[in-house]
């Protein structure tokens, strides 16, 4: 069977005159960057200084007034740059590329024009078929952040965010440790003749090994659980630092989620639901005033006592257990979160200009080609189409068919 993948990579059926034209040919790209709808989605695709290399690049940087103000990026900034403020988001829609963070809404997708470029996150599991078919209908081209690869085949996105998460969570049990938030009273971490904070950290995925990095640093005593061999090994190898680790086994767990100051669930499912790992009973017999951070609460938690909150009202108590169950942490540090998002994004649309368009990019890069979830219409992801029950394309064949 012919891998069309491989050939695609390597150039073998493409025209010598494709490849050619490609090579020398540079586009002038129009970015729209509209303002977020998402509640609560404070973080915006590129910063400022990542504008003004794209503008000193020759491309053009359209931007709806206050798109990143929650990120304390001001319009002044962006305008310094060389972007185009403008103050209706239809303006921002005639762009060429569309860049945001959430997923788009059917009426922004009303707003779109015929074949255009969207960059954003998009899990299927949250997608509606409308907005689907909404985006079909205009044979929309889209990438979902959730799948775009580095070099090294890691989810390049995912990874950043997952980063910032896993030392993020860490902060914020330190806060609702503390006596301002009706806490223990406890300090993070332990001091000369005073034993250290005991923290359970479910997951030892990327998340989990960022929360152990950062428990670690302040003083903690940490226990990692995973079901996985491999990953409780990684962690310890990158951690550096001797870290008590464990296979997910209900005795042993329950006793350390019991008996710990905090408790930090980090479990992924590359499908569907988190498995609940731990039970209401489990959670009530936890030490009065102990945190339990939900990381996994955008898959449905991994306690059965988890309840989504925000982060206007962040926590709620249970058992007299302080549970914080907030889905996008992510945005709590939204400046943060901007910086690694911007350092993602900004080669990207560097590239796709140097290459001629989003065509020549789709066809010489396997990271971005492994993001595609619709190709001029065309819906060509897997995960997608068994959602839906809706035909799939391969996407490697569409792509040389367009050439």
């Amino acid at each position: 069977m012919i891998n069309v993948s491989k050939i695609a990579q390597q150039g073998v059926l493409q025209p010598q005159e494709a490849m050619l034209k490609t090579g020398r040919k540079k586009g002038r790209l129009t970015i729209g960057i509209p303002k977020e709808t998402s509640f609560q989605e404070n973080r915006i695709a590129l910063t400022p200084l990542s504008v003004g290399l794209l503008v000193e690049n020759g491309h053009e940087i359209i931007l709806e007034s206050g798109a990143g103000n929650k990120s304390n990026f001001l319009d002044h900034h962006y305008s310094e740059q060389g972007a185009q403020i403008v103050y209706d988001a239809k303006e921002v829609f005639k762009a060429d590329i569309i860049i945001k963070i959430s997923s788009p809404t059917l009426k922004e997708v009303d707003m779109m024009r015929n074949r255009q470029v969207l960059f954003s996150s998009q899990q299927p599991s949250l997608m509606s078929i409308e907005t689907l078919k909404a985006l079909m209908k205009k044979q929309i081209t889209a990438l979902s952040y959730e799948y775009l690869q580095d070099e090294g085949g890691h989810l390049s996105v995912v990874r950043a965010m997952s980063e910032i998460v896993g030392a993020t969570s860490v902060l914020i049990a330190a806060e609702y440790l503390s006596n301002v938030f009706d806490g223990k009273g406890l300090m993070l971490g332990g001091v000369t003749g005073v034993p250290p904070t005991e923290m359970v950290i479910i997951g030892a995925g990327t998340v989990g090994e960022f929360a152990a990095r950062t428990a670690i640093a302040l003083g903690a005593q940490v226990k990692v659980f995973d079901s996985s061999i491999y990953r409780l090994r990684r962690l310890q190898s990158n951690v550096g630092s001797r870290v008590f680790t464990s296979v997910i086994q209900p005795i042993i767990l329950n006793k350390a989620v019991r008996t710990c100051d905090v408790v930090i669930g980090a479990v992924r499912a590359k499908n569907g639901r988190t498995p609940c790992l731990i039970s209401e009973e489990t959670v009530s017999k936890m030490k009065p005033n102990s945190v339990l951070i939900d990381v996994s609460i955008d898959q449905g938690g991994c306690f059965e006592t988890s309840e989504v909150t925000n982060h206007d009202k962040p926590v709620f108590k249970k058992y007299d257990v302080i549970h914080y169950c907030v889905p996008n942490i992510a945005s709590r540090v939204a400046r943060t979160a901007t910086y690694a998002l911007t350092n993602i994004f900004t080669p990207i649309l560097l590239e796709i200009g140097e290459s001629g368009g989003m065509n020549s990019m789709i066809w010489a890069n396997q990271g971005i080609r492994s993001a595609i979830y619709l190709y001029h219409g065309n819906l060509t992801s897997k995960d997608m189409s068994e959602k839906f029950n809706l035909p799939c394309k391969d996407l490697d064949l569409i792509v040389m068919a367009n050439l």
